[in-house]
């Protein structure tokens, strides 16, 4: 059954991998990009600023490097520890098969710490700000809808590890707007 789901899996990756063109390489390779994501950090930061000040803000941005490290170390677990599967550009008998566009290939790819971190920080961040900003949420998940989706489009991870990453992250990103409106009524109240 895993190795029919690996296939699948495979199957899945070669058809949406091979969907890209040269002509928007440039685009997914700058959508994978950390850095790239710094402007809607600022907007984002912005908007926790206005709405919960210096105090809550410094609250809102510990939780959220704190989210982003468990997400990250998750994910390391599960490449180096639980599972070490070989990421697509890594295998010989895909590469002729497949378009691989990035700069690097790292080792493992189960899960994407990408796809893990961006849907993290997508319903953290989407939930804390959701009351004043309804659409908010949606472009969140649409931007880690898209981060994610460039790691299959770059030939670096597959279907599964992005899919496993985004319910990790999500799942993450949830908990930890939980502890983080525990720990802002806390803060409040004893300032």
């Amino acid at each position: 059954m895993i190795e029919k789901l690996l296939e699948y899996d495979t199957e899945l990756f070669l058809f949406l991998n091979n969907l890209g063109t040269e002509s928007w390489d440039g685009f997914w390779q700058f959508v994978t990009e950390k850095w790239s994501s710094i402007p809607l950090y600022v907007v984002l930061l912005f908007l926790i600023y206005k709405h919960f000040k210096v105090k809550g803000t410094l609250v809102i941005v510990i939780t959220a490097a704190l989210l982003i490290t468990a997400t990250d170390q998750l994910a390391n677990l599960f490449k180096y520890v639980l599972f070490q599967r070989p990421r697509p550009c890594r295998l010989e008998e895909l590469r002729e098969a497949m378009r691989f566009v990035a700069d690097g290939c790292g080792r493992y790819g189960y899960f994407s710490a990408h796809a893990a971190s961006s849907m993290g920080a997508a319903v953290f961040l989407g939930l804390i700000l959701q009351k004043w900003y309804k659409y908010l949420p949606f472009l969140l998940l649409f931007w880690a809808v898209m981060t994610a989706y460039s790691r299959i489009y770059l030939g670096v991870h597959y279907p599964l590890d992005i899919i496993t990453g985004m319910f990790f992250g999500g799942i993450l990103g949830w908990g930890f707007y939980r502890a983080q409106v525990v720990a802002q009524r806390r803060f409040n109240h004893t300032s």
